[in-house]
């Protein structure tokens, strides 16, 4: 017994009429016959009572009608709750996020859009550093991690797409003598001690730009593991920051921001999710942060 038996057999019992049933169902009424023949012989009995005019149910088939319909409406119910969850439409979506992600408002857009587009689906934000995001990524403990670009080493079934990206700036107390300047050269901080984003891996991208401008490797007083952290060192006066220019934003007493003028010194915002993602709400989420497109210098 299969669910068509079972539409053929509402059908019949509802209209009355096997003439009728079949034109609602559009199939040729000996075709309909012989299917409600074929589920009474598997089910051992007749569900219809026949007359020259219309046909009436039998006790079996009274108790049938109930069984049919509550099948069929299970069957209709699973089949709208899994085509809504292969939309995106319900599930979760698990975010990690760090650094500029927040700072920038890209975070706070990118959730409030689908949680306008799919209300129904569950959103779990989370802080994590960039290197746990991948690691959580891979486990399946996390779906989206929102992070910069540390140069931390890639895995095959992980994709990293850039989704920001902005100038730097220098953080420093307003006290500093370089507070005068409008703008800030890179080889003016030969010989600054600076305060960096701590990461698993040292940041290759950002040295390896600095190296050149300072004549050697830069004298890093302190790495820290967050933005608050980073800007309360650079503020107290243990260190020049550089940060994102998103990050001008958090004013903290005595603290300014001067922009960092060279060319192709730039931070990153990264997307990371996994390759080969199977979550209709995962994969919602991403097909709209892509959409969004990319915030940052032009």
């Amino acid at each position: 017994m299969d669910l068509r038996h079972l539409r053929y057999f509402l059908a019949v019992a509802e209209e009355g009429h096997f003439g009728r049933a079949a034109q609602r169902l559009h199939i040729v009424q000996p075709a309909l016959s012989m299917q409600i023949r074929a589920l009474e012989e598997e089910l051992g009995g007749a569900l219809f009572v026949r007359t020259s005019r219309r046909v009436e149910l039998t006790e079996a088939g009274t108790l049938l009608l109930a069984e049919a319909q509550r099948t069929l409406d299970q069957a209709e119910h699973a089949r709208l709750t899994v085509q809504r969850a292969i939309r995106g439409e319900t599930g979760r979506v698990r975010v990690g996020f760090a650094g500029n992600a927040v700072f920038s408002g890209k975070l706070m857009g990118d959730l409030r859009r689908f949680h306008q587009t799919y209300p129904d689906a569950e959103l779990i934000v989370e802080e994590m550093a960039p290197k746990l995001q991948a690691e959580a990524i891979l486990a399946g403990q996390l779906d989206v991690g929102y992070s910069p670009d540390h140069g931390l080493t890639r895995d095959d079934s992980l994709l990293c797409e850039q989704i920001g990206t902005w100038k730097f700036a220098v953080a420093m107390p307003a006290s500093h003598p370089l507070a005068a300047q409008l703008q800030i050269k890179a080889h003016m901080l030969a010989g600054e001690p600076l305060v960096l984003y701590a990461t698993d891996d040292k940041d290759e991208t950002l040295l390896s730009l600095l190296r050149p401008r300072l004549g050697g490797d830069p004298h890093i007083a302190y790495r820290a593991a967050n933005t608050l952290t980073v800007l309360t060192l650079a503020g107290a006066g243990l260190g020049l920051a550089l940060v994102p220019e998103p990050v001008t934003q958090v004013t903290i007493p005595d603290l300014i921001y001067k922009t960092l003028d060279e060319p192709g010194f730039t931070a990153e915002l990264m997307l990371t999710s996994r390759v080969a993602e199977g979550g209709g709400a995962v994969r919602a989420y991403l097909n709209l942060v892509r959409q969004d497109g990319m915030p940052g210098i032009g």
